[in-house]
């Protein structure tokens, strides 16, 4: 699949996202920050990419934090998974947070998240008077037990 991608000045010389391993399902999204950004514990940030970004009829960019970074410095995306949707042609921005407990510094090119492009199924309403039963049918939380 091909996706035009559209580099704004923010983010000239910087690596256009990309699979690290041959069978990733994300590609790491970079900082396109002038200066370095400090998230202090429990703040948070919204973070240009420099990329806009044409993603085909049917099918969405789905934003999701890197593990790694979540896990050694507590570094996530609020709104997550963020969609970009197919006919959204603004710059890429992700809202990052810091729930570690220590300051964390997003340079120029850091890779600050992954993008997971998806197909999207479009539904259409139903109205019925009851539903089908099912094994589960209204249990929610916990319902399974432990």
């Amino acid at each position: 699949m091909q996706i035009q991608v559209q580099v704004t000045p923010e983010a000239e010389g910087l690596p256009l996202p990309a699979y690290q391993t041959t069978h990733a399902a994300g590609m790491d999204l970079r900082a396109a920050v002038s200066e370095p950004l400090v998230l202090r514990p429990g703040h948070r940030a919204l973070v240009s990419t420099g990329l806009r970004i044409a993603i085909p009829p049917g099918y969405e960019a789905q934003i999701r934090p890197r593990s790694g970074l979540a896990l050694r410095q507590g570094l996530t995306l609020l709104n997550s998974p963020g969609t970009i949707d197919a006919d959204y042609r603004g710059v890429v921005e992700v809202i990052v947070a810091n729930l570690g407990e220590e300051p964390i510094v997003i340079n120029r090119g850091d890779r600050i998240a992954q993008m997971v492009i998806c197909p999207v199924a479009r539904a259409a309403w139903q109205p019925v008077d009851r539903l089908p039963d099912t094994e589960r049918g209204a249990g929610g939380f916990g319902h399974t037990g432990k």
